[in-house]
């Protein structure tokens, strides 16, 4: 693909300077177009595009400020370069506020001009470029749906988004609530920085400390090496705290320092290291009986939770139930060529409606991509979504197969634990701190029995 010559618009009242920078431009082979007033620069980017402008502050009519706003209020974000003969650190500083590149005294200095230019150039492909990755990157999945619930949810994450306040998502397992947290990211002034995620139940708590704060070399048994937590990781962007319900005592009041502070210390080291983190958290408990229960700080409930966001169950918004599973049908048709004459008939619709749908949003989800699968053909109706996501009733068969097959009561004792073990793990969505509560053993113990039995989702 040829390179394109870049075109730049000069805008001034006085024909010298205008004639001065044409000449000065066409000798390093750009293309110069050259204008001298406000609005017929806006005429002209009507018309015409550009890769940089030279725009006078002081013209007969509109002035280059305003001029600069005008462009900048209609989208345009090629580098405009202000030039003034009257130039003062006031002027700079509005011209700068209002999304100028670069300032200028006249006359300009010849080889500081040029490489204005070729710096502003440079920086105006790269930006280019980097939007043409990012269109080609997986995009942010939308939060689907009409219902009034959930338009007040996109409601708040417009609100809240711009802000540096610290957001607290809470709703049932599979709502989407690391969704919504996204969005915030996404819509807020750090979403060029990081957004980093933790999931404070999936980590045992002694290692949970070195997750969030790492650890220098040597700080205890198996810490060969230097290691970044998540705080120095998500500097100058967001970190989410997922199943913060879930976090021990201990990291509760370390992560309630960090939040006062700013500051991490990594395990086993001295020095405090600045950072500069928003925080959003998320959990499906209820934190205020979790303080009264004496499992969850309340100081720093307060910290955490000056947004709060309830993300509402399915069963709220029945209404947005088609929209979703008709999104997801459309994201498997596009990458999944198999299912491209798959459908969902009215009455199919209409039976995904009438389910109770525990386990949300996460579970349509994965029936919408059994129902394409399964489907007897490529209509799914109503009789195929109560054949294909009928519950099966297999549980007492699984233990009689058990029975059958062990040679020994050892052997019939370990692997009805494992078909418990995964059971509830299944029926807790795989939160480990959730289910070892809900059948009454440690989490360590927990995790202890999955390595054992080798239980992984």
């Amino acid at each position: 693909m040829p390179h394109k010559t870049p075109h730049i618009l000069v805008t001034d009242d006085e024909r010298s300077i205008r004639s001065t920078l044409k000449e000065i431009l066409e000798f390093e082979d750009y293309i110069v177009s050259t204008v001298e007033s406000g609005q017929q620069a806006l005429d002209f980017l009507e018309d015409n595009d550009i890769h940089l402008m030279f725009l006078d502050i002081k013209m007969q009519g509109m002035d280059g400020l305003e001029t600069l706003k005008r462009i900048r209020d209609k989208g345009l974000d090629f580098p405009v370069i202000m030039i003034s003969g009257h130039g003062t650190i006031d002027i700079a500083v509005e011209a700068t506020k209002l999304g100028a590149y670069d300032f200028m005294e006249k006359p300009p200095d010849l080889n500081r001009l040029l490489l204005t230019v070729r710096n502003a150039l440079s920086q105006q492909t790269l930006a280019r470029e980097v939007k043409q990755i990012k269109k080609k990157l997986p995009q942010l999945p939308p939060i689907i749906g009409e219902s009034k619930p959930i338009q007040r949810i996109k409601n708040i994450i417009d609100k809240v988004a711009p802000s540096q306040s610290r957001v607290l998502i809470t709703g049932e397992n599979g709502t989407g609530k690391e969704l919504v947290a996204r969005w915030i990211h996404e819509k807020s002034p750090r979403s060029s920085g990081p957004f980093v995620e933790v999931n404070c139940a999936a980590i045992p708590s002694e290692l949970l400390e070195s997750e969030l704060f790492g650890h220098e070399k040597g700080a205890f048994t198996g810490a060969d090496e230097q290691r970044i937590g998540k705080f120095e990781q998500a500097n100058n962007g967001t970190l989410f705290l997922d199943e913060i319900g879930d976090m021990s005592f201990d990291a509760q009041a370390k992560v309630l320092r960090v939040l006062q502070e700013n500051k991490v210390t990594r395990v086993g080291g001295n020095s405090s290291i600045p950072v500069d983190v928003r925080i959003l958290a998320a959990t499906n408990k209820d934190l205020k009986q979790e303080i009264k229960e004496g499992n969850f700080r309340e100081d720093l409930f307060h910290r955490i939770s000056v947004i709060p966001v309830i993300v509402p169950p399915l069963r709220d918004r029945s209404e947005d139930i088609p929209l979703i599973a008709q999104a997801f049908l459309k994201r498997l048709k596009e990458q999944d060529i198999s299912f491209s004459g798959v459908y969902f008939t009215d009455d199919g619709l209409d039976a995904l409606i009438d389910r109770p749908w525990t386990g949300n949003v996460r579970e349509m989800q994965n029936a919408v991509e059994r129902l394409g699968i399964l489907a007897p053909g490529d209509a799914i109706d109503a009789e195929a979504v109560e054949q294909i996501l009928q519950p099966a009733d297999h549980k007492s068969d699984d233990l009689n197969e058990l029975a059958e097959a062990g040679n020994n009561f050892q052997d019939f004792k370990e692997s009805a634990e494992r078909l418990f073990l995964v059971r509830q793990l299944e029926k807790n969505d795989w939160n480990i701190s959730q289910t070892a509560e809900k059948i009454g053993i440690q989490r360590s113990h927990l995790y202890n029995k999955m390595k054992k039995y080798n239980i992984e989702r």
